[in-house]
C-alpha cells in the first residue's frame, strides 16, 4: 500500500516540462552520483533530441516539481499497455531527482505521491520503477513510500 508522506504537495506545482527546463533537468541528472559519469550537466543536440522524443510521445511524460518558478524535482513516466494483469496498463517510473539542496525536505515524496496519483486515475494497475543497487538512500525512500522489491531487474547496456 503507498504511503503518503509529508504536505510538500500543496506548496509546488506539477507540470510536464517545457523546453525552457531542460537546464535544470539535465543538472539533476548529472548531479548524482552515477549520472556523473554518464551524463553531462550541459545542454546539447542529443539532449535536445531526447527531450523532442519523449515530449512527442503521448505515453511518456517528463514531470517536474515547480516550486515558485524552480524546478526542483524531475521524473518520467512512461504508461506501458500489456497483456498481463488482464490487459492491465503499468505507470513505469524512471529518472527520479531532486536538486541536491531541496533533498530530505519533501519534495520526492510529493513528486512521487503526484505520479501515483495520476497512474491510478489514468486507470493504471501498478506503479513500478527501479533502483540501481547502489543507490541504497534511494531504496529506503521508496520503500518507505510502500514500494516492495518484489521483482529482481535485469539489464544488458549496449
Amino acid at each position: 500500500m503507498y504511503r503518503r508522506r509529508g504536505d510538500y504537495h500543496r506548496r509546488v506545482r506539477f507540470r510536464e516540462a517545457v523546453r525552457a527546463d531542460l537546464p535544470a533537468v539535465v543538472a539533476m541528472l548529472a548531479d548524482d552520483l552515477l549520472g556523473r559519469t554518464r551524463d553531462q550537466a550541459v545542454v546539447d543536440e542529443v539532449y535536445e533530441r531526447a527531450f523532442a522524443a519523449v515530449a512527442d510521445d503521448p505515453r511518456n511524460e517528463l514531470i517536474v516539481a515547480d516550486d515558485g518558478g524552480e524546478v526542483v524535482a524531475v521524473l518520467q513516466v512512461t504508461y506501458i499497455p500489456g497483456l498481463s494483469r488482464h490487459g492491465a496498463e503499468r505507470a513505469l517510473v524512471e529518472s527520479v531527482r531532486v536538486r541536491a539542496d531541496r533533498r530530505g525536505r519533501g519534495a520526492g515524496a510529493a513528486l512521487m505521491a503526484w505520479v501515483v496519483d495520476r497512474a491510478r486515475a489514468r486507470g493504471c494497475a501498478l506503479v513500478q520503477l527501479t533502483t540501481d543497487k547502489r543507490r541504497t538512500d534511494a531504496r529506503r525512500f521508496y520503500e518507505g513510500l510502500g514500494f516492495v522489491a518484489s521483482h529482481e531487474g535485469m539489464k544488458l547496456d549496449l
